[in-house]
């Protein structure tokens, strides 16, 4: 078969207080040489963590001091090493990438230029309920992990251990693909003439270094990355203009002319209102997988300094960054490149492809391409950090729980859970299966499983708000006891999950019409919905969890414990001056 293409991502691509032991006997020290969570926890002492029983059906809800003791754990065995301007560029940097790099083309050849900008629009909305429910939650409840731990508190312990593992899958996969990717990436310089191990062997070191090393190093590598991206959005869309208006010596205003010619929308599998619909449906399931990433922000919740705080700023600056950049470029490629463009039908996996790269073909500008190729591979280091970063807090959340094997919560003496690390380091030597050709297919194959992932991540997301919202409600809790609330997200989180929902079944509407069966998009669209599903009910039925009654959810003590360290956290906490001048125009990006 043939593989599918590099720069294919599964999801993710892209969440203190005294001890809850009920004794007054202190907690054994840890060494500095072997600095992993409580000894209870870890060796089999004859004190077991109620969190890690097997007896327990609900393992939230079996002892009502558990959501302090998984914090006292997270405190002693993390460190807070992230700030807002991580968060924010966390999230940029993690939407950013090839979907807009060199997608953007297919989605203007899809649906025109108009059905493609109208797709990124909705989806924009779409991605501005799950980012609105997603800080509401984590401003509560700022556990590592994040919507994985939500849905264990207010759904279901065995969703978020369905969820967890599917996130955990998806990234050990994740990180591999980007390596392959960047080897495809490379040979635009190299041609064939370059051993794919010169290339694999530096990648897996560095990301597996960063991974390894304290958690601000992560943050700070993530905010070179996110502002390289972001200056060359800019630089494109600007260029982009400056094309479209004649302002290059030698060519012509091209103006809205392809919006004319050959039209707005593009008429896809069917003719007539009925195929410009289904070209504008086919752009918004695309564009999904576009904004993969922007939930990742949160994912280290317990490593971030003062994150009641810093959540809520990232994820509003996040979206208004995101939707500015993505629908200033989609309207700008939409007046560079006509839809009808034969190039702009390839597999979106080399520069080759990039609308932005053909127009500045076609005005005569050398260099674009090897400038967007350049930044395109550090995208592909950034996914691939961000992958490691979200697989690795979700595995030791799931082992925080009981629901992963314990020895993934042994944490370095400055806080990275390094056998989670270790796990992801050696799923990264999966990336050599690019040297076989039959190998390269079965990965590429195991990859899509999990594809449509970042879809049942939102419907996790959206689903958790409403139900704290609901529980809140049932049980006579007013909203002006969150930490961060916006009054409309109680009618967005539904609609937004019933989005989300219809497009997760619609996605790959297309294999289902008159000769265009395609098995891999088929898996790609679908089968991570059984193998979730699958997950959920074996837990269930291991375990025998049900679906926690809204009164029965422990938000009380949730709130009782976020007001009772807002004291804590904000102890020598300044808040962050307004910078001026041409520093505060730069800081605009994440501040």
């Amino acid at each position: 078969m043939t593989a599918p293409t590099p720069n294919l991502k599964p999801v993710g691509y892209g969440t203190a207080s005294s001890s809850s032991s009920g004794s007054s006997t202190p907690q054994p020290s840890r060494s500095p040489k072997q600095n992993i969570a409580p000894v209870s926890i870890i060796n089999n002492t004859d004190v077991e963590s109620p969190l890690l029983s097997p007896k327990s059906n609900n393992l939230l809800l079996s002892n009502p001091q558990s959501l302090n003791q998984e914090h006292q754990i997270e405190s002693r065995s993390l460190q807070k090493g992230l700030s807002q301007r991580h968060l924010s560029m966390l999230g940029i940097a993690g939407s950013i990438g090839t979907g807009l790099f060199l997608g953007l083309g297919g989605a203007v050849s899809t649906g025109g230029p108009l059905g493609a900008l109208l797709g990124y629009a909705v989806i924009g909305l779409v991605v501005c309920s799950v980012q609105f429910a997603l800080g509401e939650v984590t401003a509560l409840m700022p556990v590592t992990g994040s919507f994985v731990r939500h849905a264990e508190v207010l759904v279901d312990p065995a969703m978020g251990f369905a969820i967890g593992w599917n996130l955990v899958y998806g990234n050990l996969l994740s990180i591999p693909s980007e390596i392959v990717a960047v080897c495809v990436l490379v040979k635009f310089w190299t041609g064939d003439g370059l051993n794919p191990t010169a290339v694999i062997l530096p990648f897996i070191a560095l990301t597996g270094g960063i991974g390894m090393a304290f958690v601000r190093v992560f943050g700070e590598v993530e905010f070179v990355f996110a502002l390289l991206k972001i200056l060359l959005v800019v630089f494109l869309i600007v260029l982009g203009l400056v094309i479209n208006l004649g302002g290059v010596p030698g060519t012509g205003v091209i103006g809205f002319r392809y919006w004319r010619d050959p039209g707005p929308f593009v008429e896809y599998i069917a003719q007539g209102d009925w195929g410009r619909f289904l070209g504008f449906w086919a752009v918004m399931t695309g564009a999904v997988f576009s904004f993969a990433g922007v939930e990742s922000l949160a994912m280290a919740a317990a490593e971030t300094r003062n994150p009641r705080e810093a959540i809520p700023r990232a994820v509003k600056r996040v979206f208004a960054r995101i939707v500015i950049f993505y629908g200033l470029a989609v309207f700008v490629v939409g007046l560079l490149v006509p839809s009808n463009d034969e190039r702009l039908k390839g597999s979106g996996d080399t520069v080759a492809q990039s609308p932005f790269v053909l127009a500045a073909a076609a005005a005569g500008i050398k260099g674009i391409p090897s400038l967007v190729n350049a930044i395109v591979i550090t995208s592909a280091w950034s996914a691939a950090n961000q992958s490691l970063l979200a697989g690795t807090r979700v595995l030791y959340g799931l082992a925080l729980k009981g629901q992963a094997p314990k020895i993934f919560l042994r944490t370095t003496s400055w806080g990275t859970p390094y056998m989670c690390v270790l796990l992801f380091t050696v799923f990264m030597f999966l990336s050599f299966l690019s040297l076989s050709e039959n190998a390269i297919s079965v990965f590429w194959w195991l990859v899509m499983l999990t594809a449509a992932g970042v879809l049942v991540s939102w419907s996790s997301i959206l689903l958790n708000h409403i139900r704290l919202l609901k529980a809140m409600k049932k049980q006579g809790i007013s909203t002006d006891r969150l930490p961060w609330h916006n009054w409309w997200t109680e009618y967005t989180s539904p609609v937004g999950l019933v989005m989300c929902l219809v497009i997760l079944f619609t996605s790959g509407f297309s294999v289902f019409t008159t000769g265009r069966w395609d098995a891999a998009k088929f898996v790609s669209s679908y089968l991570d919905i059984p193998i979730v599903l699958a997950a959920y009910l074996g837990w269930k039925f291991f375990r025998k969890t049900s679906i926690t009654p809204l009164d029965q959810i422990p938000l009380e003590e949730a709130f009782e414990q976020a007001e009772e360290n807002l004291s804590v956290q904000t102890q020598g906490f300044q808040p962050t001056k307004k910078t001026r001048g041409w520093t505060r125009f730069v800081s605009w990006i994440w501040d």
